[in-house]
C-alpha cells in the first residue's frame, strides 16, 4: 500500500480589478449614478473596480470610495512623491509643523515647576511638573497617565486621576 501525501495547494493570487481604465468621458455619469444605485450594484462595482470583496461598511462609504475609484482610474492617482510625503506628515503630530507643536503642549499643561497632588488610598503622592515631562518619586515620566498607572496600577487617564481634566478642557 502507497502512501499518499497530500499538498495543499498553492496560494491563490489575490483577485484583480476587472476595470483597469475608465475613459473620462464615461466619469460624470458613473458618479451621478451612484446615488440611485442599489446596493448590489454598488456591491458588484467594488468588486470590479477594487477586485476584492466590498467590506461591511454602509452606503455612504461605498458611494465615496467607488467614485474616487472611478476618479482615480480616469485620470490617474496620486503621485508617488505626493503619497510617501503624506505618510510622513501622517506619521508627526501636527502634520510636522514644530511651532504648531510647541504652542499647543504649551497651552494645556501646567507651568514648568507646578507640583500635582493627589491623595490615593491613604497616601499622598507629588509629581513635579518638568519642561518636557513630569517627575514622580525621582523618575522622569513622559504623560501624568504614566505615573497615574504607576500609582494604581490600573490604566487611568492621567489628566482626570490627577484632576486637570476640566483646566485641561478650557485651555
Amino acid at each position: 500500500m502507497t502512501k499518499r501525501t497530500h499538498r495543499n495547494p498553492p496560494p491563490a493570487d489575490p483577485p484583480r480589478p476587472v476595470v483597469v481604465n475608465i475613459p473620462p468621458a464615461s466619469v460624470l455619469p458613473r458618479l451621478a449614478a451612484l446615488p440611485t444605485a442599489d446596493i448590489a450594484d454598488l456591491k458588484q462595482q467594488w468588486r470590479e473596480l477594487f477586485g476584492t470583496e466590498p467590506p461591511p461598511y454602509n452606503r455612504k462609504f461605498l458611494e465615496s470610495r467607488i467614485a474616487y475609484r472611478i476618479q482615480e482610474l480616469a485620470y490617474g492617482g496620486l503621485k508617488p512623491e505626493t503619497v510617501a510625503r503624506l505618510e510622513a506628515l501622517g506619521e508627526q503630530p501636527d502634520g510636522g509643523n514644530v511651532v504648531l507643536r510647541r504652542i499647543r503642549a504649551g497651552e494645556d499643561r501646567p507651568v514648568a515647576g507646578t507640583r500635582l497632588v493627589r491623595e490615593f488610598q491613604g497616601v499622598e503622592h507629588t509629581v513635579t511638573v518638568l519642561p518636557d515631562g513630569f517627575e514622580y518619586e525621582g523618575r522622569p515620566y513622559r504623560s501624568l497617565s504614566a505615573i497615574a498607572r504607576a500609582i494604581t496600577g490600573t490604566r487611568w487617564n492621567g489628566w482626570t486621576f490627577f484632576g486637570l481634566k476640566n483646566q485641561r478642557g478650557q485651555a
